[in-house]
């Protein structure tokens, strides 16, 4: 511990952004680079705690506490202190395969699980992973380390998001050859299609695949496992296969008006916009220039959505959410060291704000139908709003309030509700056993009932963090190495 008294002398800082209004005339990432003392004092606010619950992993109150990689967090926070930045790289990469995802776009369960934050503003621990690895690669420490030997096994892995990016780089650091097959036209899964540029600079998904590719590992792109390829095809060219094919069956919206011309699920949305952005030939079918738009969904995918039609000169941006606002400070149902469930304004919302004078979030509202023109195109929402209530076998109901039906107008609408599972024709048509859209393997194990077949990520634990998609990337890619080995050394 550099600095015992750290915690009390230093203020919480993390990075600074760019103006909202400026930002919004481009995709660039919205954070700018914290200085270096700035940096030395976060890290001095760690107080190394006996028990570091920032890296636990838990899950507690239905959502992760603590670091599901076991980042050794105080360790590198007292390297970047000490101004010994090429250590804190050395130690943060022992865990962690891909800081610079997980320092841009990770929700940071580490902060809410700080010690520090049981009664002061947590650590900065995000930002100062992102400033590590950033360093690394603008210092050149960050090179291809291919294997030095080959084992001779060839592994496949399914679907090239962070699980599957993930277990494909623990199995070539074991020395196996291993092949990622994905269905889109580039690498990188949500990871380059599902997260906007402003979160997510795609130069930084395309260097760490230049990475791979150059430390040995083989990519093929447009490629679908059960259409193009089946898994038993698969099965008889490699000696064993991951599938990390995620969770991107949407949930649907089954209520009047749903097949409108102008709604749309948020993923498309966002997908097509990324790829006009990266390939200046293909053209977007969806564009908010000039509309209202409404995003029904109060996750990150609805407010990835508003920041993007605000980057394309939408005249309005309204996002629905069914539960109520949540609180300003932690609740008692919601104590330390579970995840904060506490009122944010996130960045396309600073963004919102800044260029129409409000919140663009609307709560405890329900879509009861959609209304169309004469010519079959969206013109309107019709909604109530409604209270959250628990029924008498304590399930959570929402009451519609009477008198509380409004009209909005609309010409644009995206579907951001989540998603049910994997989808087909991989899941039908493989012969895998799954519940409720999700692969049957055993947290730990990893194995599916298909011998040599692993199943991590989204596609065994239903949509969820790219912490825990990373996590048990490494974990299905360390039973994978056993079972073709008999033994592991991979952690």
């Amino acid at each position: 511990m550099g600095k015992a008294t750290g915690f009390m002398e230093y203020e919480r800082k993390t990075a600074e952004e760019r103006d909202p209004l400026s930002r919004l005339q481009n995709w660039k990432e919205y954070q700018l680079p914290i200085p270096e003392d700035e940096l030395k004092k976060q890290g001095a606010r760690c107080m190394d705690c006996g028990t570091p619950f920032c890296h636990t992993g838990l899950e507690l109150g239905g959502n992760a506490s603590g670091c599901p990689l076991y980042n050794l967090i105080p360790e590198w926070n007292d390297l970047v202190y000490r101004g010994r930045w090429k250590e804190a790289l050395e130690r943060l990469l022992k865990t962690n395969n891909f800081p610079e995802f997980t320092g841009r776009v990770c929700p940071a369960p580490c902060e809410g699980a700080c010690t520090v934050a049981i009664h002061d503003p947590a650590v900065a621990i995000k930002s100062i992973e992102r400033e590590i690895i950033d360093r690394g690669f603008a210092e050149g420490w960050i090179v291809p380390r291919p294997p030095k030997t080959r084992t001779g096994k060839k592994v496949a892995v399914v679907g090239s998001g962070p699980a599957g990016l993930a277990a494909a780089d623990q199995l070539n650091k074991a020395g196996h050859s291993v092949t990622v097959y994905e269905r889109d036209d580039r690498i990188g899964g949500l990871l380059m299609y599902g997260i906007p540029n402003m979160k997510l600079e795609k130069e930084l998904v395309e260097r760490r695949v230049n990475l791979l590719k150059e430390e040995g590992i083989t990519f093929v792109t447009n490629t679908e496992i059960g259409k193009d390829i089946t898994l038993e095809e698969l099965r008889k060219q490699h000696d064993a296969v991951i599938l990390c094919a995620g969770a991107q069956k949407h949930r649907d919206l089954p209520i009047e008006g749903r097949e409108l011309e102008g709604v749309h699920f948020a993923m498309k949305y966002l997908t097509e916009t990324t790829k006009g952005l990266l390939d200046p030939a293909f053209e977007p079918s969806i564009s908010a220039e000039g509309k209202d738009v409404i995003v029904i969904g109060g996750g990150d995918t609805g407010a990835d959505c508003v920041a993007t039609a605000l980057r394309q000169q939408c005249n309005s941006v309204v996002q629905f959410g069914r539960h109520p606002r949540l609180p300003d400070e932690r609740q008692e149902n919601n104590p330390w060291p579970e995840y904060p469930q506490v009122f944010t304004l996130d960045y396309a919302y600073e963004e919102a704000k800044a260029k129409f004078g409000r919140d663009p979030r609307e709560y405890s509202i329900i879509t009861k139908k959609i209304v169309g023109d004469e010519e079959g195109r969206v013109k309107e929402l019709h909604t109530v709003y409604a209270e959250k209530e628990r029924d008498e076998k304590g399930r959570i109901v929402f009451k519609e309030i009477p008198g509380s039906e409004k009209v909005w107008p609309a010409q644009l609408v995206f579907i951001a509700t989540g998603f049910e599972g994997t989808e087909d024709p991989l899941l039908s048509e493989s012969g895998l056993e799954h519940e409720n859209r999700k692969v049957k393997a055993e947290y730990g194990d990893y194995s599916t009932n298909i011998d040599g077949v692993f199943a991590a990520g989204d596609m065994r634990r239903g949509q969820s963090l790219i912490v825990w998609a990373i996590h048990e990337g490494r974990e299905a890619a360390r039973e994978c190495d056993r079972y073709l080995m008999g033994d592991t050394q991979l952690p």
